[in-house]
């Protein structure tokens, strides 16, 4: 079962849940607040009543025009639109007794007068000077002929109980009431239901689509593809970050694992040839084999020490931070790393070719590590430089940059590794038939990042050529 359905659904039974017991609760207060509404009327017209017959009860006169006046009001037509209900009969029933229980007037029934209703709860609870109510069936089993019957005590001038004013009303007088109430209940329950439902989709929606971006960025991680994490609100954020962090944390551990592996590739090779020395020079030889193999021992170990130094010096720029820059000629440094590599060039019969006239370009850069970077590219195209060819340098300024462009006529890269060239030992072949480490073009590139600079590679057909291009200094 998919995610989003399960969370549907338990949103769906939870709402579902909720919404029939708030409108089994609700429902089930209709009827007994209507009720308690009509009630409290009755009470009101109860008192009205008696009020209306204390004088002439006190006095003994005819009851017989406040009867006649009492069946008019029963009996007066209505056209009142009570909220969209319409009401057109009035139906209380209204009877008066005396202080014995007998009946005086019954505009439900003429023909009771005279008879003893002194034993129905709300006669008799008035009398004793209670709350005097009753509710009654006209037919035992049918709830439909309820009857709310209040009573209020009819007192004379001295407050002494002389009768009881009754006032009835039947219960089903209010079902249309009851019956749109409980409607517009069930309508107005059922459209929260829906806009919760809806909502919840929306929701579920969206915590799908979202887990699901985790789901297929952590996927594409898992096959080896460099993604951002997705951009998430929340603990979703908070757990895309995490997966982020998680990723940056084991590519770096696997950089390092490549490393590790590459860097006993590499020393696995001057170790061997100086194991190899080491054990011949312990057996007798010629001298001219003794110096040939002491000769080999010091440039293994001369190979090793340039390995260690590259890769000491490339730890120390990642660990780096920005560099302290100051002002510095390009073109001076450019001169004096061709200075220092002039032996090398003289030994290799190599000529530095100027193809134009470099002009004084200064750069905020910090000077031990641009000299570091000149030195690593102009020592990588001596060694891929074929012996008595040229290596051409071009330095020129683009707008506010200034690019630094040295090709070799080397045998080139292979098309596969010119987009790798710049990390660890990824090199090519040199003429000679050995393979450099990498580490010269990484410590470059490693500098031209710190001074958010730029360094490219690529066939020069024939040759191998770099770019250095870096910001110059604004006066």
């Amino acid at each position: 079962m998919h995610l989003g359905f399960r969370v549907l659904l338990a949103f769906f039974v939870l709402s579902g849940l909720t919404a029939w017991f708030i409108l089994r609760v609700v429902l089930g207060e209709v009827k007994p607040n209507v009720r308690e509404v009509m009630e409290d009327l009755l009470v009101d017209t109860a008192n009205l009543v008696a009020e209306m017959a204390a004088d002439d009860l006190a006095a003994g006169r005819d009851l017989a025009p406040l009867a006649a006046r009492l069946q008019r009001f029963g009996q007066r037509e209505l056209n009142a639109q009570i909220w969209g209900l319409q009401k057109e009969r009035l139906d209380l029933r209204i009877y008066l007794t005396d202080a014995q229980g007998r009946v005086l007037i019954d505009t439900g029934s003429p023909s009771a007068v005279g008879q003893d209703y002194g034993r129905w709860n709300d006669v008799l609870r008035t009398l004793r000077g209670e709350y005097g109510a009753r509710a009654t069936r006209t037919q035992p089993e049918d709830d439909a002929t309820l009857v709310l019957q209040v009573a209020a005590p009819v007192r004379d001038a001295q407050g002494r109980v002389i009768g009881v004013a009754s006032v009835g009303k039947p219960v089903a007088s209010l079902a249309p009431l009851i019956a749109r109430t409980e409607h517009r209940v069930w309508r107005l329950g059922l459209a929260l239901l829906g806009a919760s439902l809806l909502l919840g989709g929306a929701v579920t929606a969206w915590l799908v689509w979202n887990v699901r971006r985790l789901r297929t960025y952590a996927t594409q991680v898992q096959a080896g593809s460099a993604l951002q994490a997705p951009v998430l609100a929340g603990e979703l954020g908070e757990l895309a970050q995490a997966m982020d962090a998680m990723r940056r944390r084991l590519e770096g551990r696997d950089d390092w694992e490549r490393r590790v592996r590459a860097l006993t590739h590499e020393l696995k090779s001057p170790l061997t040839g100086l194991r190899g020395a080491g054990e011949l020079l312990q057996e007798p030889l010629p001298d001219a084999d003794r110096e040939r193999f002491a000769r080999q021992v010091v440039e293994q170990s001369d190979r090793l020490h340039a390995l260690v130094e590259r890769l000491l010096a490339l730890s120390k720029l990642e660990a780096q931070g920005a560099p302290s820059t100051t002002p510095t000629r390009l073109d001076e440094a450019l001169r004096q790393a061709l200075r220092e590599l002039r032996p090398r060039c003289e030994q290799r019969e190599l000529r530095v070719v100027e193809l134009q006239p470099w002009p004084a370009v200064t750069v905020d850069a910090d000077p031990e590590a641009l000299a570091l970077l000149l030195h690593n590219l102009l020592g990588n195209a001596v060694d891929f430089a074929p012996t008595g060819s040229a290596i051409e340098l071009d330095l020129q300024r683009h707008g506010l940059d200034a690019t630094l462009s040295l090709r070799d006529h080397g045998p080139g890269v292979p098309e596969a590794l010119l987009a790798q060239l710049g990390e660890p030992f990824v090199a090519s072949t040199k003429p000679d038939g050995r393979k450099g480490s990498g580490l010269g073009l990484a410590i470059a590139r490693q500098v031209a990042t710190l001074h958010r600079g730029r360094l490219a590679f690529d066939n020069a057909q024939p040759g191998f050529r770099a770019r250095f291009t870096l910001p110059s200094h604004s006066p």
